[in-house]
């Protein structure tokens, strides 16, 4: 029975240690301008590979967190370029 158990914990802790490993988007970080502009440039670069880009005033600041979160790891984007994308879309978004 001990077996079995330290089994299954072992193997949820595998588990869990091979998830995604993104640093959640949970606000604003950058503002300069440069900084926004690498944004719209990875925006449009990565996401336009798949699909056409969204208008950046679809979602509002927390939908985009969403999105991004469900579609930076598709994109492979790094967490800074995760960051980067996100400034820039609630920097033009008027909601």
């Amino acid at each position: 029975m001990k077996k079995l158990i330290l089994s299954m914990i072992l193997g949820s802790v595998f588990l869990v240690s091979c998830g995604p490993k993104s640093t959640a988007v949970s606000g604003p970080k950058y503002t300069a301008t440069e900084q926004l502009a690498q944004g719209k440039t990875v925006f449009e670069n990565s996401c336009n590979r798949c699909h056409k880009l969204p208008n950046p005033e679809k979602h509002d600041d927390m939908g985009w967190i969403k999105t991004l979160s469900r579609m930076a790891p598709k994109a492979k984007l790094t967490d800074i370029q995760h960051q980067m994308v996100y400034d820039y879309l609630i920097s033009v978004n008027k909601k």
